[in-house]
């Protein structure tokens, strides 16, 4: 190597040393793990808080948005007038119900002997020109005259089952079926579909649902409802209320998920009375599910009506008939002139008439139906009176009210110190004379709100006057 190359090396060497100090090594930033975990923990919250927030003003707005773009009608409150008290014999005297009757029976007993002196003439000629061609040696075919008088005396017979038929048909359409949809495991384990029903009649529509009446503990293992109208439509339905005294339902089918040809097709049935005593002996139709199998009709009598079912905080009358079906029947029972009378309920009858039709009157049930259907819960307070006789109020010298003949284990009433004997003479502001007026008084309590009773409790000489405050509550 040469001199002049040596210099050339050493000035090289000097400048690259004079730029050492420009020279930078760049070093990857280190990943705080605590920083980063908590970043991605917050920005997860604060998605989660969004979508809460979403969601609650979606279910806060959503509401009131719908009702904004397609108003809905308030439903209407459900009414059934409350009947006036049954009129005595001596009353109908006195306003010429009487004189009315007895021109009706009168008709009737004319028409009835009129067709018996035409039957027995007719029998009597015809045994008369039978012992006459007998005698005579003769024996002639009948002839047309023979079978017009046969058909005449029949007439009667099929036009009264004509009309019984017609107001089948009538009824008919408030008739519904209602099936409970449930799961069920199969011997391997395998789940599969169980169904099970009962009969309902429609007793509303209040234009936003199409409310129906059915018994409830047929749909206790129900996973859906769903109801059969008339002309084989199926809809959803819900338990809108039920009364677990009567076990009675009221269903609810909103009418937005039916078709209008449905609407036009089904009718609402009318609830009549049961209260006249005039009923026994009259004719009576059974509409439901009588024999275990639906739509079934059966025409019969009813033959009492007096029967007492004594339930907690109320009491209904038990309609008997000789109409024969299973011990487990479903349906309402219908007068001639189609309304409801009766829902049928076999499970008050003796053990020797278990099949023979039985049905809680309606006049008592009215009070308890309204309730359901407008979504009110029934109050109970677990007491069960009865009217104090006329005479032993004079014997016995008890006071005018309704007395407490039994009480619930752990009632409402029990808790607050009622007991067995008392005599229950104020409920709220209603003055209590009979048993009537305090099932009347309690249907318009509301629960869990303070009721004050009045009760007198016999003591040694006369009744005390006591004074309860009592929740009514839900009765589970």
């Amino acid at each position: 190597m040469t001199g002049h190359d040596k210099k050339e090396d050493l000035k090289e060497h000097d400048a690259a040393s004079d730029f050492d100090f420009l020279q930078e090594r760049i070093k990857e930033r280190p990943i705080n793990k605590k920083k980063l975990l908590k970043k991605t923990i917050i920005t997860a919250l604060m998605a989660v808080l969004f979508g809460l927030l979403a969601c609650l003003s979606f279910l806060l707005l959503e509401p009131v948005l719908n009702n904004w773009l397609y108003p809905e009608e308030a439903p209407e409150i459900v009414t059934f007038p409350q009947e006036q008290e049954e009129m005595l014999p001596e009353d109908m005297l006195t306003e010429g119900g009487s004189t009315q009757l007895s021109e009706t029976v009168q008709e009737g007993s004319d028409a009835q002997a009129t067709q018996l002196w035409s039957q027995e003439t007719v029998q009597a000629g015809t045994e008369l020109e039978a012992e006459n061609d007998t005698s005579a040696g003769v024996s002639e075919p009948l002839d047309a005259s023979d079978v017009q008088e046969e058909e005449f005396a029949l007439k009667p017979y099929l036009t009264q089952y004509e009309e019984l038929y017609n107001t089948y048909r009538e009824i008919s359409s408030s008739m519904v079926t209602v099936t409970a949809v449930y799961s069920d495991v199969d011997w391997f384990n395998n789940t599969y579909q169980k169904e099970g029903t009962t009969a309902g009649v429609i007793i509303a529509n209040n234009n936003r649902e199409l409310l129906i009446l059915s018994k409830k503990s047929p749909l206790d293992m129900a996973e859906t409802i769903r109801v059969t109208f008339c002309n084989g439509v199926n809809a959803d339905a819900e338990i809108k209320k039920f009364d677990k005294n009567t076990d009675l339902a009221v269903l609810a089918v909103d009418l937005k998920y039916m078709g209008s040809s449905t609407l036009d097709n089904v009718t609402v049935a009318t609830l009549g009375s049961s209260a006249p005593a005039g009923i026994i002996g009259t004719p009576i139709i059974a509409v439901g599910n009588l024999f275990g199998y639906n739509d079934n009709v059966c025409y019969g009598m009813v033959t009492s009506k007096g029967n007492h079912v004594a339930l907690a905080d109320n009491g209904y009358k038990l309609i008997t008939t000789d109409i024969y079906a299973s011990e487990n029947p479903s349906g309402i029972l219908v007068n001639l002139a189609g309304e409801v009378i009766g829902v049928i309920d076999n499970s008050y009858n003796n053990p020797d008439t278990g099949n023979l039709l039985s049905a809680l009157g309606i006049t008592e049930l009215k009070g308890m139906i309204t309730k359901l259907s407008n979504g009110e819960d029934i109050p109970y307070l677990g007491i069960y009176t009865q009217d104090i006789t006329s005479q032993a109020k004079l014997e016995m010298g008890l006071p005018q009210g309704a007395y407490i003949f039994d009480i619930d284990m752990d009632s409402p009433a029990m808790m607050n110190g009622i007991q067995k004997g008392d005599i229950i003479v104020q409920v709220g502001t209603h003055e209590i004379r009979n048993a009537a007026d305090y099932m009347n008084a309690l249907r318009e309590a509301v629960i869990d709100r303070n009721l004050k009773v009045v009760v007198r409790r016999a003591s040694v000489d006369a009744y005390e006057e006591m004074t309860f405050t009592v929740q009514p509550a839900q009765r589970d």
